[in-house]
């Protein structure tokens, strides 16, 4: 099985509200769409942090961030194509930007295609959200994030 190495980002803008973007996968596009982090596969011989920087700008059009640590790990089993299933091992690292409108000019057709909506969060909305976000149970996760507490090593968190 092949593995896929990706970056998603805990992107947060000054008054600590977090990015999300709502999207159905290319292997389930009838799905209804769920909420995840801004994010996305690393280019060879790209770190995390590069593949971070790269993401927000392509995903969110923010040049500007600061990338900090690595907070979560997680992995599990994803078919991203139709009949392709692949093993995901994602790093959750925190940054942070100026904050404002969301820019969807880096997004390429096939994101335009399953990306329904990008918006901030406040973690009292996180907290009430009746859809699904990704991680689950994100909004228990970021209170000590928002607090500034990293763990050291990054924790484990689950796939579902």
């Amino acid at each position: 099985m092949r593995e896929r190495r990706a970056a998603r980002v805990l992107l947060f803008d000054p008054v600590g509200r977090l990015l999300l973007m709502k999207g159905r996968l290319a292997s389930a596009p009838d799905e209804p769409g769920e909420w995840f982090t801004v994010g996305g596969g690393l280019e060879p011989g790209e770190s995390v942090a590069e593949a971070a920087r790269r993401e927000i700008a392509e995903e969110a059009g923010f040049v500007d961030a600061t990338v900090g640590p690595v907070v979560w790990r997680r992995q599990g089993h994803l078919a991203l194509q139709p009949g392709e299933p692949l093993l995901i091992r994602e790093s959750y690292i925190v940054a942070r930007c100026v904050g404002g409108e969301p820019s969807r000019e880096g997004w390429l057709p096939h994101e335009r295609a399953l990306i329904d909506d990008i918006r901030w969060w406040t973690l009292e909305e996180l907290r009430t959200a009746r859809e699904t976000i990704h991680p689950i149970g994100i909004a228990e996760l970021l209170p000590d994030i928002l607090a500034g507490r990293y763990p050291d090593p990054p924790r484990e968190i689950p796939w579902s």
